[in-house]
């Protein structure tokens, strides 16, 4: 099949993760056989961020991380959107795009273009701002892609969108997998800053223990402004900056353990919604102690995959657990790694967009039956 991808981008994951799975399900499909035509803006503020701050090269390297991404940078003014989905089988609008893209896409397949259309939402907007979800004209679209229950079902009743899946992220174990590198991190964690969304979290579950713990620790991310510099400094965390997501799992291999610390809304709002780091850091072998979620989808096993600390002073504990009990950090690395292969592979949700699309197929054929 034909698949035509748009979203904000692949090139750059500068304060976009929503790339890390999109790189690996893209991936997966082209490895199977099937065309796979990604389109991101040319302009688009990840890669124009990322490229102020480190120039082009980033943008070469991925490319040879990954040899099957080559999307097309396109200029909205220019882009000839019939014909760049004229042959596609399925169409996929990423949640990040332009509002005017998405409703001309679904012009397009209401009047008669006969691929399957299909929106992917990844983010926490359904509940922190609906008013933009909201802005989105999806009436021609044949479902939407939701990464969470919740989202899912909050399409389904504002009215949003007629179908909707779960389709949660996982992933890419071609990548994300475990390496042999020299420890020399106690603990290592990859996250942003952030618009305050999870400040008082990250000192909670962060800062605070590690400064307890005196452990030695790393943090890469951007978006951090000078007081969240400043705490770390008080912290004794290194700040690495800006990681390409390709060299995280090295990163992770250099440290003992690893914390999840989720942002504010997925935590109150949209439980069951891990992001996509926990499947990265558990599918590269390391111990993950996280900041409480509630895993309501059953995608783990809380204190079998990973550890749970409900304050900072347990997670303070269980740092020191995993960093001084070598078979308890064995065991973790063991369990967490048997449930990502077993389930959370961009292979199993490439699986899972298939199974989608054959059953948009019978949902067809029943019509043109009745018609």
């Amino acid at each position: 099949m034909r698949f035509a991808i748009f979203c904000h981008s692949l090139l750059s994951d500068w304060n976009h993760g929503n790339a890390h799975f999109l790189r690996g399900v893209v991936t997966e499909l082209c490895e199977r056989g099937h065309r796979v035509d990604v389109f991101e803006q040319r302009d688009g503020w990840s890669v124009q961020n990322l490229v102020r701050e480190h120039g082009e090269a980033p943008l070469r390297r991925v490319r040879e991380v990954y040899p099957r991404l080559d999307p097309v940078r396109y200029d909205p003014a220019q882009l000839d959107l019939a014909a760049a989905v004229r042959d596609a089988d399925v169409v996929i609008a990423h949640e990040w795009n332009d509002p005017a893209l998405v409703g001309s896409l679904g012009a397009l397949r209401a009047e008669g273009a006969p691929f399957r259309l299909l929106f992917h939402d990844t983010h926490h907007r359904s509940v922190s701002a609906p008013a933009e979800i909201a802005r989105y004209d999806l009436s021609g679209f044949d479902g939407v892609l939701a990464f969470g229950d919740v989202v899912r079902d909050l399409y389904l009743r504002n009215g949003w969108a007629r179908r909707a899946w779960t389709w949660q992220e996982a992933a890419d174990v071609r990548v994300f997998k475990p390496r042999d590198t020299a420890r020399k991190w106690d603990l290592v964690w990859i996250g942003n800053w952030g618009d305050g969304e999870r400040s008082s979290e990250l000192h909670e579950f962060l800062l605070g223990p590690v400064r307890a713990l005196r452990l030695k620790a790393l943090v890469h991310g951007v978006r951090y402004p000078d007081h969240a510099l400043r705490a770390l400094r008080a912290a004794g965390i290194e700040h690495g900056g800006w990681l390409p997501n390709f060299e995280v799992p090295q990163i992770l291999a250099s440290a003992s353990v690893t914390v999840h610390v989720p942002r504010g809304p997925y935590m109150r709002e949209l439980p069951g919604i891990p992001t996509i780091r926990p499947f990265e850091a558990l599918a590269c072998g390391i111990p993950l102690v996280s900041a409480p979620w509630r895993d309501s989808e059953r995608l783990f096993r809380p204190g079998t995959d990973y550890l749970v600390a409900c304050d900072g002073l347990e997670m303070r504990r269980l740092l020191e657990a995993v960093l001084s009990r070598p078979a308890l950090a064995s065991r973790l690395v063991r369990r967490g790694l048997e449930t990502i292969r077993a389930r959370h592979t961009c292979a199993h949700r490439v699986d899972a967009l298939l199974d989608i699309c054959a059953e948009l197929d019978r949902s067809r054929s029943r019509e043109r039956a009745t018609a």
